[in-house]
C-alpha cells in the first residue's frame, strides 16, 4: 500500500512541477529569438579566438580553450542551414552542458546576442509547428508565448546531438593508430 502512495505522491509532485514556470536563456540569431533551458546553460563568454579544425562541416567553427578544456564550438545559424554567423560586438558563445551522469559534454554555441533569462509557464508553451519553421521541426521543443510574441524553445539534445554531429563529420571516436 505504501508503494502505491509513494508512486501517487511522485506523480502529484511531477504534475506540480509541470505547471511551474521554467527558466530559459533567450538569445537572438538571424533576427529571430530562440531560447534554451537554463539548466543546460553553463556560462556565457565573449566571442574570442576559435581554433579552426580542417575538414569539418561549416556549422563546426572549431574549438576553444576553456580553462584548459577543449570545447567544440557550433555555429547555430549554419547548423540550422543558414549562412555562418557574422561576428559583431554582441556575438557571444553560450557554453551548454549536454548528457547526464558521467557522460557529460560541453559545447559552445555561437549566438548573435544574448537577451535575458525568462520564466515561461508551461501553460504558455505550445507544441512545435509541423511546418513553416526555418529550422527542422525536431530541433524545436516548443513555442513559448512571451508578451504577445513567440520564442522558439530549442530541443538542445537534438540541436546539439553529439551522435548526429559525429555522424555528419565522419568521426567515429576511434583512433586509427597511425599517429601512435
Amino acid at each position: 500500500m505504501s508503494q502505491s502512495l509513494t508512486t501517487t505522491n511522485k506523480q502529484q509532485l511531477a504534475g506540480a512541477a509541470d505547471n511551474s514556470p521554467q527558466q530559459y536563456l533567450t538569445f537572438s540569431l538571424g533576427g529571430e529569438v530562440f531560447a534554451l533551458g537554463i539548466l543546460n546553460v553553463k556560462e556565457i563568454i565573449e566571442f574570442g579566438n576559435i581554433t579552426e579544425i580542417p575538414m569539418m562541416p561549416a556549422f563546426i567553427r572549431g574549438v576553444i580553450n576553456l580553462r584548459g578544456a577543449v570545447v567544440p564550438v557550433i555555429d547555430l545559424s549554419a547548423r540550422f542551414g543558414g549562412a555562418a554567423s557574422t561576428v559583431s560586438r554582441r556575438t557571444c558563445i553560450v557554453i551548454v552542458e549536454l548528457g547526464s551522469g558521467d557522460d557529460r559534454q560541453d559545447l559552445g554555441v555561437i549566438v548573435d546576442a544574448v537577451n535575458e533569462v525568462l520564466e515561461i509557464p508551461r501553460a504558455d508553451i505550445e507544441p512545435p509547428p509541423s511546418f513553416g519553421a526555418k529550422i527542422r521541426a525536431d530541433f524545436i521543443q516548443g513555442m513559448g508565448k512571451v508578451a504577445g510574441t513567440f520564442v522558439i524553445i530549442l530541443n538542445v539534445d537534438r540541436v546539439l546531438s553529439t551522435e548526429e554531429i559525429a555522424m555528419l563529420t565522419g568521426i567515429n571516436g576511434e583512433q586509427t593508430g597511425e599517429d601512435q
